[in-house]
């Protein structure tokens, strides 16, 4: 009987496969999918020679992870880190860039320039601190309390109707809620507000990183770490029910919460299964160029991550709009090209690109024609340069990986609430109330992001439970 099975290769299952291994343990790791990494893989979508990220491409969390630096895997992974972190095309062509140099970007925002300093800099100043408490449970006491009051303090003003108080001119609030869009949800809001802080805080800090090659280098140098340590893979053999399951001492399931509802469980612990929530979907659409995306303000090519969707107001109203369950007349777009200072992911002279905007849940809407006509109005000429797509609605996304219910990746909705009940309201809400059986998606503390946290949170809870050992790690 194998000690730890592991179910799902996600970035997640990963790491408490890499953490059982470590400990000495044997360990099996099933995954659904031909290909292991789950939302970390990189595939040919478009034409041969094309490699495009399925899900993640840009990896902040990843390059800060505790986790992945605890096992050298930021040693392991080649990372580019651009200098320009992330842009936001603004009208009559303007541009607002968030350059890694924080002072570089202090002075590209003009009036608002020290006030963009005021609300950064001391996450910045300790970004450790500040991935400390976000990379945790809420209900946990954090370890640095002047740095997550600091972090909170910022999210109530960002998060609700204060959040055009400190600001002047409408360039760093759009700077500022193009990142915060990437928690899909509505806005203003504390969830959406902390998030977009992390990311803005990570942008300054060790920058917006992504691996040379694409995703597919961390799940792959994850799980050569777990073969170098005895452990096994196994693709292609799709769990749908608890009664499918190998026998192990130890099950982790790097999967939705659903799962659980074909075993058997209190009926108090099935209706908060039941009633977690889950969040809008993605349409995607990746893109073969043969050329650079062509920006009207050139500082834009500057960097591989856009946030497409005008102004403040703008994108709050398209978010607002996709969390009612409405496809908003001007959507937000967010587009990586990780291909510009990446050539292994394009032939040479060509380029990869990647995009996606909110969609309702389970939406069907091909959003091909929509992200184009989006891109072509900051980049005239775009259309010209294509050489294939190929898009994903809501819909598809989900039947392709059944952790994406309703095509939404996140593995619940992000808000307050849920940040605290993921799925459930416990001091260890990794474990199950099934025998032997842990929890360790992004359904689980802290959340969404490719860190590994969560699961190495849910194979140090089994070591304990099941094996009477102490982690073999410290992050």
């Amino acid at each position: 009987m194998t000690d730890v099975l592991v179910v799902g290769s996600g970035p997640n299952g990963l790491a408490a496969a890499v953490t059982a291994a470590r400990a000495g343990l044997s360990v099996h790791v099933i995954e659904g999918a031909e290909t292991i990494g789950g939302g970390t893989r990189t595939l040919e979508l478009t034409l041969p020679g094309f490699r495009h990220d399925l899900c993640s491409a840009v990896h902040p969390a990843g390059l800060a992870s505790r986790f992945f630096k605890s096992i050298g895997l930021d040693r392991s992974i080649e990372w580019i880190i651009p200098d320009a972190s992330y842009a936001h095309p603004l009208p009559h062509g303007r541009a607002a860039i968030a350059w890694r140099d924080l002072e570089r970007t202090v002075e590209s925002l003009g009036r608002d320039g020290p006030a963009w300093r005021r609300l950064l800099m001391p996450l910045v100043a300790d970004i450790n601190g500040v991935v400390d408490f976000t990379g945790s449970q809420l209900l946990r006491m954090p370890r640095h309390p002047v740095t997550a009051f600091r972090y909170g303090l910022r999210s109530l003003e960002q998060g609700t109707r204060l959040w055009n108080s400190r600001f002047t001119e409408p360039d760093a609030p759009a700077l500022l809620t193009g990142v915060m869009a990437h928690a899909a949800g509505g806005m203003p809001s504390l969830a959406s507000a902390g998030a977009g802080l992390l990311l803005a805080a990570h942008a300054h800090a060790g920058g917006w990183g992504f691996p040379v090659g694409g995703s597919q280098a961390i799940a792959d140098a994850m799980a050569a770490d777990i073969i170098a340590h005895g452990g096994t893979i196994e693709t292609g053999r799709r769990i749908d029910s608890l009664r499918e399951l190998p026998r192990a001492r130890a099950t982790l399931l790097d999967t939705s919460p659903r799962l659980l509802l074909t075993g058997d469980l209190p009926s108090r612990y099935r209706r908060a299964i039941t009633r977690y929530r889950y969040g809008p979907g993605l349409a995607k659409v990746d893109f073969a160029l043969s050329a650079p995306v062509p920006w009207a303000n050139g500082e834009i090519a500057e960097s591989p991550t856009v946030h497409l969707g005008g102004l403040r107001h703008e994108m709050a109203a398209a978010e607002n709009a996709v969390v009612n369950g409405r496809m908003p007349a001007k959507p937000y777009v967010l587009v990586t090209q990780p291909s510009l200072l990446d050539p292994s992911r394009a032939p040479a002279g060509q380029h990869t690109l990647w995009a996606y905007t909110h969609v309702p849940s389970g939406s069907h809407f091909d959003a091909t024609e929509t992200i184009t006509a989006t891109i072509e109005r900051y980049a005239p000429g775009f259309r010209d340069v294509i050489l294939a797509s190929s898009s994903q609605s809501a819909a598809e996304l989900a039947a392709r990986n059944p952790n994406d219910i309703g095509g939404d990746i996140s593995g619940g909705a992000i808000t307050l609430w849920q940040l605290a009940k993921r799925p459930v309201l416990s001091p260890t809400p990794w474990r199950t109330p099934v025998d032997g059986v842990y929890l360790c998606s992004a359904a689980t503390p802290p959340g969404p992001a490719v860190h590994g946290m969560n699961g190495w949170y849910a194979a140090r809870l089994a070591l304990r439970d099941r094996f009477g050992l102490e982690p073999p790690l410290d992050v």
